[in-house]
Order: structure tokens, then sequence, then C-alpha cells
């Protein structure tokens, strides 16, 4: 297995630049993991494809408006700092631009200095800082007053509405960028799914920026995975536990909800109450403890997620299916189209 095995040609003006106005009126393309059978749909139809009994594990997490602009100090020079990982003690292990300018004992100014500064504390290995801010009052406040939503790289275009790069179900803040396959759910298609007699149930893992990481080793397997915090409550692990042993299926949303379900399962799939660090890598050859079916965007060629996803389906029938969404033009990535891998 190479990581070219998983690359695929895709015009650039297929990455979606801004969500549609309508959150589920994203296509939905249907991939059957056994057959490789394709089908095209309309994301509102979702409901129609899952079955009373079936179980939705979704991802609650909330991003934070983490993307902090700002200057040195005294140079004024311009400073673009983005959070990580919360440290405690108001250190925040971060992304830092222009990094060659950005060293221990820095000390950087946030707006006009008056609610949020900071200074640089310490370098770690792969270039990220430890980043111990200075304030008054809420930090997650301030930073709504301050932050901005960061994007992912490949989306160039200001977003107008930051909720749109937020699920309508995300209650838990820690995210450096979205869990993007829940970003196409309504609350009242949430309500259809219900009423068709399917469980939901949410589980908690903060994405970090390692999510758009690529893989640059020629054998995929030498790729190093980034550490995410994840949770998952004895209320969800309860209904997935009996989902699964009513015979029923479990299908999460999103590559996040799937990595943390299949973190904490055991080796028979049962789930308990857990919270920890995760960096579960899948890919094929990986054997599913807990997901049945999937809910996903489309991502990007060489990348774990779509490695993730072809453990699922086959790669052959995955990159058929991209190779089809590129014909049939699916809108691709953060604010693009979904499937339905079932």
């Amino acid at each position: 297995m190479k990581t070219s095995d998983f690359y695929y040609d895709l015009p650039p003006e297929l990455i979606a630049q801004t969500p549609l106005e309508r959150r589920d009126g994203s296509r939905l393309m249907l991939l059957n993991k056994e057959t490789g059978e394709i089908d095209h749909r309309h994301f509102y139809e979702l409901p129609q494809f899952l079955r009373p009994g079936d179980c939705l594990v979704l991802n609650d997490s909330r991003v934070l408006p983490a993307r902090l602009l700002g200057h040195r100090v005294p140079s004024g020079g311009a400073v673009e700092v983005l959070l990580l990982v919360d440290r405690g003690e108001k250190r925040w292990e971060c992304l830092v631009r222009p990094g060659r300018k950005l060293h221990p004992g820095q000390e950087v100014s946030f707006g006009d200095g008056s609610l949020l500064t900071a200074v640089i504390e310490e370098e770690l290995p792969g270039g990220n800082r430890i980043v111990r801010f200075r304030y008054e009052g809420i930090f997650l406040e301030i930073l709504e007053q301050l932050g901005k939503m960061p994007l992912p790289p490949y989306i160039k275009v200001e977003l107008n509405d930051p909720e749109r790069y937020q699920t309508v179900y995300s209650r838990e803040v820690g995210s450096a960028a979205a869990p993007t396959a829940g970003l196409h759910f309504t609350k009242a298609l949430l309500d259809e799914i219900k009423n068709r007699g399917v469980e939901t149930a949410y589980v908690t893992l903060h994405v970090g920026l390692g999510t758009f990481r690529p893989v640059k080793e020629d054998d995929p397997t030498e790729h190093e995975m980034h550490s995410e915090f994840c949770m998952i409550s004895e209320e969800t692990a309860d209904i997935i536990n009996k989902t699964k042993e009513n015979g029923n299926r479990i299908v999460c949303v999103g590559t996040t909800s799937c990595r943390t379900v299949e973190s904490w399962a055991s080796e028979d799939g049962k789930l308990q109450k857990s919270a920890g660090w995760t960096n579960i890598y899948i890919y094929p050859g990986y054997k599913f403890k807990v997901l049945d079916a999937l809910v996903t965007n489309f991502h990007l060629p060489e990348s774990t997620l779509i490695m993730l996803v072809s453990a699922l389906a086959g790669r052959n029938n995955v990159l058929n299916a991209y190779k089809c969404a590129v014909n049939e033009k699916y809108r691709f990535f953060s604010f693009g189209d979904a499937m339905f891998i079932y």
C-alpha cells in the first residue's frame, strides 16, 4: 500500500468556497460498501435511507473562533496566532505566523491591546508554540470579540455568517476545525430522523488542525497521527451498546464520530463512559468494531480521511465514487456535498 494509491484528480473549481443557502440542500451520493453501487440524491432525503432502530452518532464539538490577528510589540509587525490545544493556566499550544519572528520572549498584542496580550513561552518540536495569554474575565468572551473562524487553507473566501461553520447541535467548545459532515443537518431534519424511530447519540471530539495535515510519507503506515481529545458519555455508550445488541446499525456522522467510537470500543465492540486523547489511524485492513455506516464529506487526495473511508468501503469503490463525483461536478471538502456509505 502506498500513499499515492489514494490520489485522485480534482479540478480546483470543485472545491466549495461557501456553504449553500440551505444546509440540507447539498447533494448526497449513496455508496454501497459491498457492491460499489452508486446513487445520486439530496441530503434532505437521508432519513429515508435510515432504518428504525438505527443509531445516528454525532460529534457535538463546537469550533473556537481560534484565529487571532495581532502585532508584535514593540515593532508592530503583523502576526497570526491559531489556538490548537488548551494547556491550562492561560497557556495554549498554537500555530503562529511568521514563525521566524516569533521566538520565546516575544510579546504580542491583539486588537488595541486592551483586552488581550500574550507572550511566546516555548517553541515545540515541529514548530508549534506555547503561548501564555494575558487577559481579565472570560477567555471565550474575548475570543468572540477578537477571534475569527479558522477556515481550512483551501477556502479563500471570507465567511459571512460564522454559524455556518458550526453544526446546529454544537455545544462543547474546543475544535480548531468543524466536524464538517454535520454541517448538512438542520433541526427539522434531525426531528424527522427521530420520528422515523432512529436514535441519536452524541460524542465529543475536538478537531485539531492535524486533520488537514497531508501524508508526506510514501508508506502511509509511517504517517504519525495527531492526537485529539474525545469523550463518550455513559448515556451515549448505553444507547450504542443497546443498538448493537438489537442487531441494528451504528451510523456515524463524520470521520470524527467514527474515530471516537472506534477509539474506545473493546474488542467485542462494547463501549463505556470514556474520555482522553486519541491518535487512532484507520486505513485499509482495519476491522471496524462499532461503525456500520458513515455519513461523510468528500476528502482531500492522499489524506488520512480518504484512507479511513477506503477502509470501510474498499479503495477501488471509493476512488470510483470520487471519479464519479468529479464527473458529476459534486462540490468538495468542508462546504461541499456528502456521501452516505452503507
